[in-house]
């Protein structure tokens, strides 16, 4: 009797050596060593983008913060680059600035520095990244350009880096220029200079989180390349955004002595001769920005490979950190994980977290890449890293086009297909005879993907293994065996924005000064203790950014902090309101409010504004240009003002202290929206009392 399961055997065989490619990749330190790893890491802020991770309750805020920073158990993560507040909207949000006014300093708004320390516990060797995106208005002095009193800026920047220090006990181990912006030479030198005089000498530089250019002007000045130690730049489409600054670093010998990192934004994976030449550290200090599902997890797959094969970055950093910022803001779920509900206590482990972890729970910085890296021949990428102490890691991702798209730049169409890839190990790890197995396999047609699975241990003969690699997948092979897939109870199932809510800001000692879930998209809404009220309003929420910014991005020209629902269509608004700036000073409350981050100049919505000057008005944007009524209010400032606003259907209704004020005005749209509170300028107002009614 013929043995049909042995033929049938042989057929496969016969079947599947034809349609794999064979090919064989030597892995060998003994041809010398590539560059030095630096880490993989996470960027809070540019901006507000963890601004609801702060209002989680335990365990699942700390559960959360596992995930991300925790060695050993999720990504892992061995850089925290955050946002240094500039007051300003930055694209989710704004960061409150330790220094609002020129005579004020207070090293504990905002929740960067809190996440430093929860992500510090948890990884003491973390990499800390101080980057501005904005600056008060002071620092401008009435222009919108921070750098003509270089001293100012560096007293306002060294100031952040010592009081993480002196409040915090945290060590920032670089600090950037200005986000996506024309650096200055001047002020780097400047930087560079004051941060020796304070101590600061091991506080590294980047330059100049924009485009490429600063490695031109290290080119020409070495001093400038001496003084920066990181350059971070924004690549769009051409190589050409590398300049000047990578050829100012190869032709000055100050800026080139300030320098020693150059890192980009967006490259593509690739970096520019310049770059090159300036033998200094080249990283990617902001990448990915991607929609987190699984077409995300390829794109991250893709570039942390791709990064050091193309263009020698040793350290790449997600923008963002976790996607945790009301989702219909700009860039919605563009983190590596997603924890967009602290009143639900829901959040989800998406597939970069599982993506990040097959480097970074495997080599740590310091490590070493093999110059034996690079292409697949039949599409992917793989690199090896060692720690000089007999260990090694390889990490094979084999991601196609359409499934590693990232949001940013365009991608070249190429193919991948099923390879058979034999490595020969040589030089000191030849004598190896086992390897680590984990791998992560995406699957986009039946949805049921793998991540991050530990698989049997992998032998080695002479030297030599064989892999079968298919589409869409990730391995890492290692000798460490400290890797685990770390796991917390299931959260609470999601569910929206609770239809009833209030908040009295009774809060005497804040642990952070922005209230739960009201995001600030310009200005700034602190805690506040009204020491001159009799007792109904000591503790309030104030509005209290007086100057505009200088920005990164468009400020409206109004302030405006949303909160709950974006789907929410019918609602009722109330909060007691009090108007600080005689004559000219006005706020309002508003509902079914579209628009916001870097779209909020644009807001439409049902805004009820009362002024100073005794007058109200009702309007179908935040500028103020559609008026839906209008009329005499009786309202002043520093008298405290209950506002109502009833929105529903095709019309809005107003009340002041109680009894109506204004009835049936048309709404000409939006159909639905967040409810927001705001002021007319930049100035200062208080609000407490707040309540949302939703249908």
């Amino acid at each position: 009797m013929v043995d049909r399961s042995f033929f049938s055997r042989i057929v496969w065989v016969l079947s599947y050596s034809w349609c794999c490619y064979a090919e064989s990749y030597v892995l060998d330190d003994n041809i010398g060593l590539g560059r030095e790893f630096d880490g993989i890491g996470g960027l809070s802020g540019g901006g507000a983008t963890s601004r609801l991770l702060v209002n989680y309750g335990e365990p699942y805020r700390s559960q959360i913060l596992d995930y991300l920073f925790k060695p050993n158990f999720g990504a892992s993560l061995q850089i925290l680059k955050v946002e240094i507040g500039g007051d300003a909207q930055t694209t989710d949000g704004t960061e409150p600035s330790h220094m609002h006014y020129e005579n004020d300093e207070n090293y504990f708004r905002g929740y960067e520095w809190w996440l430093m320390k929860e992500a510090k516990q948890r990884n003491p060797n973390i990499t800390l990244i101080g980057l501005p995106w904005a600056f008060p208005g002071w620092i401008g002095h009435g222009k919108s350009w921070p750098f003509d009193y270089p001293d100012i800026t560096v007293y306002y920047v060294v100031s952040w880096i010592i009081g993480a220090k002196q409040y915090h006990d945290l060590d920032i181990d670089y600090i950037g220029i200005w986000n996506e912006k024309k650096f200055d030479i001047k002020y780097i030198k400047v930087l560079r200079d004051v941060l020796d005089r304070v101590g600061l000498t091991d506080v590294g530089i980047i330059a100049a989180d924009g485009d490429w250019s600063i490695s031109n002007a290290m080119a020409i000045d070495p001093y400038l390349n001496d003084a920066v130690k990181v350059i971070g730049v924004k690549i769009i489409a051409s190589d050409s955004l590398w300049q000047p600054i990578s050829r100012s670093i190869l032709l000055d010998p100050e800026l080139r002595n300030a320098v020693e990192v150059i890192g980009a934004h967006y490259p593509g994976t690739h970096t520019v001769e310049d770059a090159l030449k300036s033998e200094k550290k080249l990283w990617s200090s902001e990448d990915y920005s991607t929609y987190n599902n699984d077409i995300g997890g390829g794109c991250w797959a893709r570039i942390l490979n791709q990064n050091y094969v193309n263009g020698r970055m040793t350290a790449t950093i997600s923008w963002n950190l976790i996607a945790s910022y009301y989702e219909q803001l700009s860039f919605g779920r563009d983190g590596l994980m997603t924890a967009e509900e602290p009143w639900s206590g829901n959040y989800v482990v998406e597939s970069p977290i599982w993506i990040t972890a097959h480097t970074t729970q495997f080599a740590q910085p310091g490590w070493t890449y093999l110059q034996t890296i690079g292409h697949l021949s039949q599409g992917g990428s793989y690199v090896a890293l060692t720690d000089g102490k007999g260990n090694l890691t390889v990490i094979i991702e084999t991601m196609t086009h359409d499934h590693s798209i990232c949001v940013r730049p365009p991608l070249p169409h190429f193919n991948v297909s099923s390879e058979n890839a034999t490595f020969q190990l040589k030089g000191s790890f030849g004598s190896m005879s086992m390897l680590q197995v984990w791998q992560s396999k995406f699957d986009f047609k039946t949805k049921n993907p793998t991540f991050f699975k530990q698989l049997n241990p992998l032998k080695i003969s002479d030297g030599i293994f064989t892999l079968n690699l298919e589409p869409d997948e990730v391995y890492t092979l290692t000798t460490i065996t400290t890797g685990h897939k770390g796991s917390h109870p299931a959260p609470p199932a999601s569910t929206p924005f609770p239809k009833a809510y209030k908040d009295d800001f009774n809060v005497r000692n804040p642990f952070f000064t922005e209230a739960p879930n009201f995001a600030d998209q310009t200005g700034v809404f602190e805690y506040y203790m009204n020491l001159t009220d009799p007792g109904l309003h000591v503790f309030t929420l104030r509005q209290v950014v007086t100057q505009r910014p200088v920005t990164w991005a468009s400020d409206a020209d109004q302030t405006i902090s949303i909160i709950g629902d974006h789907s929410w269509q019918n609602q009722t608004v109330t909060c007691d309101v009090y108007i600080e700036t005689e004559k000219s000073g006005g706020l309002f409350i508003a509902a079914r409010v579209d628009k916001a981050g870097e779209s909020v100049r644009n807001a439409k919505g049902v805004f009820y504004w009362v002024y100073a000057d005794g007058t109200y008005k009702v309007t179908n944007d935040i500028n103020g240009q559609t008026v839906l009524a209008e009329g005499l209010s009786g309202t002043r400032a520093g008298s405290w003002h209950t506002l109502t606003l009833t929105v529903k259907g095709q019309y809005a209704s107003g009340m002041l202290n109680g009894y109506p004020l204004w009835k049936n005005a048309v709404i000409l749209g939006p159909q639905n929206g967040w409810a927001a509170i705001g002021t007319q300028s930049f100035e200062l107002a208080q609000f407490d009392n707040f309540v949302i009614d939703a249908e």
